[in-house]
């Protein structure tokens, strides 16, 4: 049976200079009001112990317009400043639930400038987009089509450190669940391989970051020797913004591919719970293990597997995958990080990350 999921769809589009100047100001607006919100509801939770609602911040962004010195608040879309303030609300109940840290303010170099959109606030005719405040729809560049008959939900204005703007829009989907597959797959991710099968296979690491490294030191240096506040630092900066959203975009495109792949040819996927966060505080393993990306790898792998009638099975992060014997199940007592291939008494011969998907798989196909 056909599922209806929410699905974004990213496009690039160029802006006319009244529309990039009216989204600069929205961006900015939006910053504003969610510090401001931020400010006001830890003022009140550290020194009253009282925690603000939404409708408290939506009835506060109402007086601030009416001031003299907020008034420029009411030139821009009420809708995406309503917005941020939901988004502070579910940043704080994620934050009294102890699934996040909590809020910080955002900033208006480091925070990428974005403002949401909802149905009151858009225009949507005939595959044309237009934006409340403005007379003329957005020149997107439509590189792949949204589902037919779909109306937008949501837009999602943003641009980006490299200076390029896109618009995510979300629309409601039906998706079919692929046809059975008779194939499950252990997977165990590393950095010489990105990913190792069960069945042999060794997914290259195209270490995308480590293959632009010297374009982006030079870059780097570039924007080193630059005065502060100068024009010419601004286009420096600019230009090792670009490097990095290269990289970035060969990565996300390299994942999608080996993801999709997985989820259509296998019935079950089994990969290690691995917590990122933790394994990047190691100063000599943190940039490679951020360019392999393994936290966007099992996001992807978990959104696909969901909407495809996949089966994706998270191992738990201590089960020994590596030191014990996929033939025979014995338990060697240390497995070194330099030993990559090693013989168990039975007689079996394994390469340490093969044998160690196998474990994942085995262990995967129990739990499931």
């Amino acid at each position: 049976m056909p599922q209806l999921v929410k699905r974004a769809y990213k496009y690039r589009f160029y802006p006319t200079p009244e529309q990039a100047d009216e989204l600069v100001r929205t961006f900015g607006c939006v910053r504003l009001v969610y510090n401001k919100a931020l400010e006001e509801r830890t003022r009140a939770y550290t020194l009253e112990g009282k925690r603000v609602t939404y409708v408290e911040t939506s009835a506060a962004l109402t007086r601030w317009k009416k001031t003299p010195e907020l008034a420029f608040l009411g030139e821009v879309s009420s809708v995406p400043l309503q917005q941020a303030l939901r988004h502070l609300q579910a940043a704080f109940a994620n934050f009294f639930s102890r699934r996040a840290k909590y809020p910080i303010f955002k900033s208006r170099k480091k925070s990428r400038g974005s403002a949401e959109y909802t149905r009151s606030a858009f225009r949507w005719r005939n595959g044309r987009l237009t934006l409340a405040k403005m007379d003329a729809p957005l020149d997107i560049v439509w590189s792949r089509p949204l589902p037919e008959n779909s109306e937008p939900s949501t837009v999602t204005v943003s641009r980006d450190a490299a200076g390029r703007w896109f618009v995510s829009i979300l629309v409601e989907e039906k998706i079919s669940p692929l046809p059975l597959a008779g194939r499950s797959v252990g997977v165990d991710a590393g950095i010489a391989a990105l990913a190792t099968l069960s069945t042999g296979e060794k997914i290259a690491n195209p270490k995308f970051e480590r293959a632009d490294r010297r374009k982006l030191a030079r870059a780097q240096r570039a924007l080193a020797r630059k005065d502060k506040g100068s024009n010419s630092r601004a286009k420096a900066r600019l230009r090792v913004a670009r490097v990095y959203a290269r990289v970035a975009d060969r990565r996300r495109d390299f994942l999608h591919k080996v993801t999709t792949r997985l989820v259509r040819e296998n019935q079950v996927i089994a990969v290690e719970d691995l917590v990122v966060r933790n394994m990047v505080k190691n100063r000599s393993l943190a940039g490679a293990i951020a360019d392999a990306a393994w936290r966007d790898l099992r996001m992807m792998l978990e959104y696909k597997a969901a909407w495809y009638g996949r089966t994706l099975v998270a191992v738990d992060r201590w089960f020994p995958s590596s030191k014990l014997c996929s033939a025979c199940g014995a338990l060697q007592e240390s497995m070194p990080l330099n030993v990559r291939e090693w013989t168990c008494g039975c007689g079996a011969v394994h390469d340490r990350d093969v044998n160690a998907a196998k474990n994942v798989l085995a262990a995967g196909l129990a739990e499931s």
